[in-house]
């Protein structure tokens, strides 16, 4: 009995282990619920990283953008095409959102349904910003983690980023396994504060951060992208929860839009006083994956669109692969 009990405790130790960086409570609810497409989605080594190889072999024309900071990458080749102020910190705004996404997906399958608490519906959300951007949830209402996403990318809704940080684990952990998800990607300009991405002075990224952030997206979490890119949703009214109608603020993915773009995928939208209006756009045209980024633009719908157009004019190699 002595020896059972000795070897129990071995491999609860071993166990232990295995799981770094998460409490015992958070591996019982969230390790068996970790999508399986989603196993090798934190990357720790080089290949999260973006060679400027080719840009520096191609030095890119002036392409006469109104964002003060702005990158292109190829994302099969790892490859940078245009870039202008990559890495100075910026306020993040919603872009934010990018990295909630990916947490939020590492720690539960997409049917997981959470709980909107007062601590996170729509007149939380207002009471700390009243201009937020919500998605209109009400506290009791009871939605899948994949239907909050829609409302997360789709109307950047605040009362969705803080639903699924407060949903799946204590708010303060998620945010917390949110700068880790950035670290192990080297997004080395980042720190977080909030699931949201209101202003805050200890609140930054970059360009070239959240270009590593989208293309992980784009490799890794294909339903991430698929709701990304939706031009519009109806979450019909059911037992837990009211109707939701969203129409994507990203008008790069909405047809008939004046800025509609042939092959755009999805991202994101954002604006704070202190970030400007930002966006990340991403794109496919045949095999060809491109992410572009551009923050504090009076018009980044069409330098979004200008940075796509010069990358699908290029044949760009991709880099070798770190052995």
């Amino acid at each position: 009995m002595v020896l059972a009990t000795a070897l129990l405790a071995l491999l609860i130790a071993a166990v232990t282990v295995a799981l770094p960086g998460i409490r015992p409570a958070e591996r019982r609810a969230v390790a068996p619920a970790r999508p399986v497409t989603h196993a090798a989605a934190t990357v720790t080594g080089p290949g999260a990283a973006l060679s400027t190889s080719w840009l520096s072999a191609h030095p890119g024309p002036d392409l006469a953008l109104h964002g003060q900071a702005d990158i292109l990458v190829d994302v099969d080749a790892r490859q940078v095409l245009w870039q202008r102020d990559p890495h100075t910190p910026r306020a993040p705004a919603s872009l934010t959102k990018l990295v909630t996404a990916m947490v939020a997906a590492d720690l539960a399958p997409l049917d997981r349904v959470v709980t909107v608490t007062a601590a996170t519906d729509v007149n939380a959300a207002r009471s700390v910003e009243p201009t937020s951007t919500v998605m209109d949830l009400t506290a009791g209402e009871k939605l899948t983690v994949r239907e909050v996403l829609y409302g997360l990318f789709l109307r950047s809704g605040n009362d969705a980023a803080e639903t699924l940080a407060g949903g799946l684990v204590e708010r303060d952990r998620f945010i917390q396994l949110m700068n880790q998800k950035a670290a192990a990607l080297r997004m080395t300009d980042s720190h977080f504060t909030t699931p949201v991405g209101l202003d805050d002075p200890a609140m930054r990224t970059s360009p070239y951060d959240l270009a590593i952030a989208a293309a992980m997206i784009v490799t890794r979490y294909p339903a991430l992208l698929a709701i990304s890119g939706a031009p519009s949703i109806t979450l019909a009214s059911s037992a837990t929860h009211k109707a939701f109608d969203m129409v994507n603020y990203n008008k790069l993915v909405l047809p008939g839009s004046q800025y509609a773009y042939e092959g755009a995928t999805g991202m994101k939208t954002a604006f704070t006083d202190d970030a400007g209006p930002c966006m990340v756009a991403t794109a496919a045209r045949g095999n060809r994956h491109l992410v572009a980024v551009v923050m504090n633009s009076v018009n980044f719908f069409a330098d979004a669109t200008k940075l796509l157009d010069y990358g699908f004019a290029q044949t760009v190699t991709p880099s070798p692969r770190p052995r």
